[in-house]
């Protein structure tokens, strides 16, 4: 089965910046997502698009197709007093907008009472190399539809949750 839109994906990964490892799944436990729904950077879905259970694939990915161009306009300052605890450079923190949208941030410096503060993705900017090796492809759920993403095992079993 080839991965095509509605596909349930499963695969095992190592990103790369700059010769560095940045992050990879664990062993053992692949990235699981629904394939045509954005749960992953547009580059790498779109190199993975037709390929199947047992294909491995370098996959380099443009910062336009990953985590978009750094913005300096994304770097800010806010007072000290607007943060609940200490404050330590590298820490991130998420500021909900007027919108009611959560957007996560990157503390850069403490500067006195100025916490200069860093809403881009971590890696935006970045050209990422991913080493891939796709483990399984299978049909979507009809709850995996609906909600827009995979399901691993014992996901939404618990009584609990609640989507709404």
């Amino acid at each position: 089965m080839n991965i095509t839109q509605d596909k349930v994906v499963e695969i095992e990964y190592t990103l790369t910046v700059d010769g560095e490892v940045v992050d990879q799944s664990e062993e053992n436990e692949p990235l699981v997502y629904l394939h045509g729904h954005n749960n992953i950077i547009p580059g790498l879905e779109k190199a993975l698009e037709g390929h199947a259970a047992g294909d491995k694939l370098n996959v380099t990915v443009s910062p336009e197709e990953g985590y978009g161009e750094r913005d300096d306009e994304n770097v800010q300052v806010l007072p000290k007093e607007d943060f609940d605890d200490d404050v330590e450079v590298g820490a991130s923190y998420f500021a909900q907008a007027e919108d009611g949208s959560v957007n996560p941030f990157t503390v850069v410096s403490v500067n006195g009472d100025d916490v200069t503060v860093d809403f881009n993705p971590p890696l935006a900017g970045q050209t990422l190399n991913f080493d891939v090796t796709v483990k399984d492809v299978r049909d979507a759920t009809a709850e995996e539809l609906e909600h827009g993403h995979a399901h691993g095992e014992g996901m939404h079993d618990d009584e609990d949750f609640d989507d709404e």
